[in-house]
Protein backbone atom coordinates (compact mmCIF):
# COMPACT_ATOMS: atom_id res chain seq x y z
CA UNK A 1 0.00 0.00 0.00
CA UNK A 2 1.11 3.52 -0.83
CA UNK A 3 -0.05 6.39 1.34
CA UNK A 4 -0.42 9.92 -0.03
CA UNK A 5 -0.83 12.95 2.26
CA UNK A 6 -2.58 16.06 0.95
CA UNK A 7 -1.59 19.64 1.69
CA UNK A 8 -4.33 19.82 4.34
CA UNK A 9 -3.21 16.62 6.08
CA UNK A 10 -5.69 14.07 4.69
CA UNK A 11 -4.20 10.67 3.89
CA UNK A 12 -5.20 8.32 1.09
CA UNK A 13 -4.16 4.70 0.65
CA UNK A 14 -3.91 3.04 -2.72
CA UNK A 15 -2.40 -0.10 -4.16
CA UNK A 16 1.10 0.25 -5.57
CA UNK A 17 -0.12 -0.79 -9.02
CA UNK A 18 -2.56 2.14 -9.02
CA UNK A 19 0.06 4.55 -7.67
CA UNK A 20 2.56 3.56 -10.38
CA UNK A 21 0.39 5.33 -12.97
CA UNK A 22 1.96 8.50 -11.56
CA UNK A 23 5.48 8.92 -12.89
CA UNK A 24 6.34 11.13 -9.89
CA UNK A 25 5.24 8.49 -7.37
CA UNK A 26 6.86 5.74 -9.44
CA UNK A 27 10.22 7.54 -9.23
CA UNK A 28 9.79 8.09 -5.49
CA UNK A 29 9.12 4.38 -4.99
CA UNK A 30 12.12 3.44 -7.14
CA UNK A 31 14.31 5.85 -5.15
CA UNK A 32 13.10 4.42 -1.83
CA UNK A 33 11.32 7.59 -0.77
CA UNK A 34 7.90 6.02 -0.25
CA UNK A 35 8.47 4.41 3.16
CA UNK A 36 5.93 6.59 4.90
CA UNK A 37 3.21 8.87 3.59
CA UNK A 38 4.20 10.65 0.40
CA UNK A 39 3.48 14.36 0.78
CA UNK A 40 1.62 16.18 -1.99
CA UNK A 41 2.08 19.77 -0.82
CA UNK A 42 0.30 21.34 -3.79
CA UNK A 43 -2.84 19.18 -3.67
CA UNK A 44 -5.75 19.50 -1.24
CA UNK A 45 -7.60 16.49 0.11
CA UNK A 46 -10.66 17.25 -2.01
CA UNK A 47 -8.61 17.16 -5.22
CA UNK A 48 -6.34 14.30 -4.15
CA UNK A 49 -9.42 12.16 -3.50
CA UNK A 50 -10.47 12.68 -7.14
CA UNK A 51 -6.96 11.79 -8.35
CA UNK A 52 -6.85 8.64 -6.19
CA UNK A 53 -10.33 7.69 -7.42
CA UNK A 54 -9.09 8.07 -11.02
CA UNK A 55 -5.96 6.00 -10.35
CA UNK A 56 -7.96 3.23 -8.70
CA UNK A 57 -10.49 3.10 -11.53
CA UNK A 58 -7.87 3.14 -14.30
CA UNK A 59 -5.44 0.64 -12.78
CA UNK A 60 -4.87 -2.44 -14.89
CA UNK A 61 -6.64 -5.34 -13.23
CA UNK A 62 -4.79 -8.62 -12.61
CA UNK A 63 -5.42 -11.49 -15.01
CA UNK A 64 -8.55 -13.42 -14.20
CA UNK A 65 -10.17 -10.46 -12.44
CA UNK A 66 -13.27 -8.80 -13.78
CA UNK A 67 -12.06 -6.10 -16.13
CA UNK A 68 -13.61 -2.69 -16.17
CA UNK A 69 -15.17 -2.18 -19.60
CA UNK A 70 -14.35 0.73 -21.87
CA UNK A 71 -17.92 1.96 -21.43
CA UNK A 72 -17.50 1.91 -17.64
CA UNK A 73 -14.32 3.98 -17.89
CA UNK A 74 -15.96 6.41 -20.31
CA UNK A 75 -18.89 6.90 -17.93
CA UNK A 76 -16.53 7.28 -14.96
CA UNK A 77 -14.42 9.84 -16.84
CA UNK A 78 -17.52 11.82 -17.85
CA UNK A 79 -18.59 11.97 -14.22
CA UNK A 80 -15.07 12.89 -13.07
CA UNK A 81 -14.82 15.91 -15.39
CA UNK A 82 -18.24 17.18 -14.34
CA UNK A 83 -16.88 19.42 -11.58
CA UNK A 84 -16.67 23.09 -10.78
CA UNK A 85 -14.25 25.00 -12.99
CA UNK A 86 -11.88 25.70 -10.08
CA UNK A 87 -11.73 21.97 -9.25
CA UNK A 88 -11.14 21.15 -12.92
CA UNK A 89 -8.07 23.40 -12.99
CA UNK A 90 -6.89 22.08 -9.62
CA UNK A 91 -7.08 18.51 -10.97
CA UNK A 92 -5.07 19.61 -14.00
CA UNK A 93 -2.39 21.03 -11.70
CA UNK A 94 -2.41 17.85 -9.59
CA UNK A 95 -2.15 15.59 -12.65
CA UNK A 96 0.72 17.69 -13.92
CA UNK A 97 2.50 17.69 -10.53
CA UNK A 98 2.09 13.92 -10.14
CA UNK A 99 2.84 13.37 -13.84
CA UNK A 100 -0.30 11.35 -14.63
CA UNK A 101 -0.45 11.95 -18.35
CA UNK A 102 -3.82 10.27 -19.15
CA UNK A 103 -5.58 12.26 -16.40
CA UNK A 104 -3.89 15.48 -17.53
CA UNK A 105 -4.98 14.85 -21.12
CA UNK A 106 -8.56 14.06 -20.06
CA UNK A 107 -8.88 17.26 -18.06
CA UNK A 108 -7.19 19.45 -20.69
CA UNK A 109 -9.49 17.99 -23.35
CA UNK A 110 -12.42 18.99 -21.17
CA UNK A 111 -11.16 22.59 -21.00
CA UNK A 112 -10.59 22.60 -24.77
CA UNK A 113 -14.12 21.29 -25.32
CA UNK A 114 -15.47 24.08 -23.12
CA UNK A 115 -13.76 26.68 -25.33
CA UNK A 116 -14.49 25.03 -28.70
CA UNK A 117 -16.70 27.10 -30.98
CA UNK A 118 -16.71 30.15 -28.74
CA UNK A 119 -15.69 33.68 -29.66
CA UNK A 120 -12.78 35.37 -27.95
CA UNK A 121 -15.18 37.34 -25.78
CA UNK A 122 -17.15 34.23 -24.80
CA UNK A 123 -13.92 32.49 -23.79
CA UNK A 124 -12.88 35.51 -21.75
CA UNK A 125 -16.23 35.44 -19.98
CA UNK A 126 -16.16 31.66 -19.48
CA UNK A 127 -12.70 31.62 -17.91
CA UNK A 128 -12.90 35.09 -16.31
CA UNK A 129 -9.99 36.44 -18.36
CA UNK A 130 -9.47 40.17 -18.23
CA UNK A 131 -8.77 41.84 -21.57
CA UNK A 132 -5.65 43.93 -21.18
CA UNK A 133 -5.15 44.63 -24.89
CA UNK A 134 -5.95 47.89 -26.60
CA UNK A 135 -8.24 47.74 -29.66
CA UNK A 136 -5.20 48.46 -31.82
CA UNK A 137 -3.28 45.53 -30.32
CA UNK A 138 -6.30 43.26 -30.84
CA UNK A 139 -6.56 44.39 -34.47
CA UNK A 140 -2.87 43.64 -35.06
CA UNK A 141 -3.16 40.18 -33.51
CA UNK A 142 -6.27 39.45 -35.60
CA UNK A 143 -4.46 40.42 -38.78
CA UNK A 144 -1.39 38.34 -37.91
CA UNK A 145 -3.53 35.32 -36.99
CA UNK A 146 -6.43 35.64 -39.40
CA UNK A 147 -7.03 31.89 -39.52
CA UNK A 148 -7.95 31.90 -35.82
CA UNK A 149 -10.58 34.59 -36.18
CA UNK A 150 -12.46 33.05 -39.12
CA UNK A 151 -14.85 31.32 -36.73
CA UNK A 152 -17.58 30.49 -39.25
CA UNK A 153 -15.24 29.42 -42.08
CA UNK A 154 -16.58 32.11 -44.41
CA UNK A 155 -13.21 33.63 -45.07
CA UNK A 156 -14.34 36.79 -43.30
CA UNK A 157 -12.07 37.61 -40.41
CA UNK A 158 -13.61 39.29 -37.39
CA UNK A 159 -11.54 40.78 -34.62
CA UNK A 160 -12.35 40.36 -30.93
CA UNK A 161 -13.50 43.99 -30.88
CA UNK A 162 -15.92 43.29 -33.75
CA UNK A 163 -17.15 40.13 -31.98
CA UNK A 164 -17.84 42.18 -28.87
CA UNK A 165 -19.63 44.86 -30.90
CA UNK A 166 -21.78 42.21 -32.61
CA UNK A 167 -22.64 40.68 -29.25
CA UNK A 168 -23.64 44.11 -27.89
CA UNK A 169 -25.88 44.70 -30.91
CA UNK A 170 -27.60 41.35 -30.41
CA UNK A 171 -28.51 42.10 -26.79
Amino acid sequence: MIVLRSSDGETFELEETAALQSETIKHMIEDGCAGSAIPTPNITGKILSKVVEYLNKHVETPKGATNVTAEDLKAFDAKLVDVEQADLFAIILAANYLNIRPLLELMCKTVADMARGKTVQEIRNLFNIKNDLTPEEEEQIALENAWAFDSDNTGIVTTPAQDEQTQDEQT
